[in-house]
């Protein structure tokens, strides 16, 4: 019963499926769709097949939606280009859960709500409910070979046995368990804590979509779970992204590495922006850089770490962002390799914009800065003056690049650089957009020397341009055009 239904399901959703190839191809993403059309839980899929056959292999994330590195690697899986078979990605299955960052769909008993509880669980059984059921379809039509599922454990399962994260959880077949070997070889090179790494757990939990998958469909499936426990969501996404990777390899069916983000198209109006948000990073500056680009049609962000920085993965965006923290710790963790990289993306025509740590990165005068801006920071004994709100002001050019208001403006603080000129004759002269027009002298700092030094610049370095805020508009409700304004004109846009 479970075989003819889902042929039927198949022969729907082949017939929907030529539809869209007809309407909706791209250069870019392949071949997309739609399931659960017309519902709130409806969410777009992805088809990439290459001219050669062979292996079908279909990537899910974000099925619970507060494990956000799962659905952000799948995305950008959904850019790779396979040498042959065919990669199908559902990289959001639970859209208004990720929106909500919420475990569960959100509206929902605890009961229903369970997204990865509610696919069929013996013979003869159906999915349930509308989501479910749509993505039941969706693996029925397509039938993969392989079906990897992306999710996050709360705790490393070495640590905290309750905890099921950093480890692959694979059906019990001889087949797939080799190869669950070989990805988890391959993702704990990059780890070097014994205790965080990844192990192998089996089976899925029943009513689960690899368990269903394996036991109704006989497809070789497995779960990835990363720890979102003190981690980067960088991090955790770069190694679902090893692991996927891996398999891929190894069923010949990729030849570029795991670090392709952004797919192969540039030359459109498109922004591409990598937004740092590894070791030296404070922990909302990140989220609070995302919550103002990422409704704006035109950017596509992407959170990179230290690895993709010095595997040379710049070359892939536009704009590098780095956000508050400490400079001198985010200069340790880049490393040599790091730092030279992001110099050389600037001088050879990449933008950067640095809020606070990352106007201290950026600047002419500490050992560990980048240099990429004539400017330097004074007054580095009292560089701890205190936090709290300032007042601005923007001059002709940042009314024009920034926000078109005259008169002071609120802005928060936080330990910004206190900017001059460095007057190094190998860079251009700094251009400032804003001043301070008042201070914060806390912790010993003296008084007179914050105000009216320039709060917001922007220079040219090399054929790339360096956008350096001081104060915080990232954390300013209001000031969002300030952020969106930094991107569009480091990208030269």
């Amino acid at each position: 019963m479970q075989e003819s239904k889902c042929r039927w399901l198949r022969l729907r959703l082949v017939l929907a499926l030529l539809a869209v190839l007809r309407g909706r191809a791209t250069g870019v993403e392949g071949s997309s769709g739609i399931i659960a059309e017309g519902t709130i839980w409806e969410t777009g899929y992805y088809i990439i097949e290459a001219k050669e056959a062979g292996p079908i292999v279909m990537v899910v994330g974000g099925v619970h939606g507060d494990e956000e590195a799962g659905a952000r690697a799948a995305e950008h899986i959904r850019q790779w280009r396979i040498t042959r078979g065919r990669l199908i990605v559902l990289p959001r299955a639970n859209e208004p859960g990720l929106k909500a960052n919420t475990r569960l769909m959100p509206g929902l008993l605890r009961d229903r709500g369970n997204l990865n509880r509610n696919f069929p669980r013996g013979e003869g059984e159906s999915a349930k409910y509308t989501l479910s059921s749509a993505i039941w379809e969706l693996v029925c039509s397509q039938r993969p070979d392989w079906l990897v599922d992306l999710h996050e454990g709360s705790d490393f399962t070495q640590v905290n046995g309750k905890s099921v994260g950093n480890s692959v959880i694979a059906a019990k077949l001889p087949e797939v368990t080799e190869q669950a070997r070989r990805m988890l070889d391959a993702v704990n090179e990059t780890i070097e804590d014994h205790n965080k790494k990844f192990i192998l757990k089996g089976p899925a939990v029943n009513g689960s979509l690899a368990r269903a998958a394996a036991e109704r469909l006989k497809i070789k499936s497995m779960i990835l779970e990363t720890t979102y426990k003190d981690q980067a969501v960088s991090r955790r996404t770069r190694q679902h992204r090893i692991m996927v990777h891996q398999l891929l390899t190894d069923l010949g069916m990729l030849g570029h590495g795991p670090d392709v983000l952004v797919g192969d198209v540039k030359g459109d109006e498109t922004i591409y922006a990598a937004l740092y948000d590894g070791d030296g990073v404070g922990g909302k500056g990140p989220g609070n850089i995302e919550r103002y680009l990422r409704p704006i049609e035109g950017i596509v962000i992407r959170r990179i770490g230290v690895p993709e920085i010095a595997g040379g993965v710049l070359k892939q965006f536009d704009v590098m962002i780095v956000p508050g923290g400490s400079g001198s710790r985010q200069a340790r963790a880049l490393g040599t390799d790091g730092c030279r990289a992001i110099v050389e993306f600037v001088q050879n025509g990449g933008g950067y914009a640095g809020f606070c740590a990352g106007a201290y990165l950026a600047s002419n005068n500490y050992t560990w800065s980048l240099k990429i801006i004539d400017a330097k920071v004074i007054d580095r004994e009292h560089w701890k003056r205190g936090t709290g709100q300032v007042k601005i002001e923007l001059t002709g050019e940042g009314r024009r690049l920034l926000l078109n208001k005259r008169g002071l403006l609120d802005i928060r603080y936080a330990n910004g650089p206190i900017l001059a000129p460095a007057e190094d004759p190998g860079i251009a002269d700094f251009q400032p957009l804003a001043h301070f027009r008042t201070e914060i002298a806390r912790n010993g700092a003296p008084t007179g020397v914050m105000k009216d030094t320039p709060a917001i610049i922007v220079g040219r370095f090399g054929k790339g341009r360096v956008f350096c805020s001081s104060p915080h508009p990232e954390s300013t409700d209001g000031l969002e055009p300030f952020v969106r304004g930094a991107i569009r004109w480091a990208a030269g846009r």
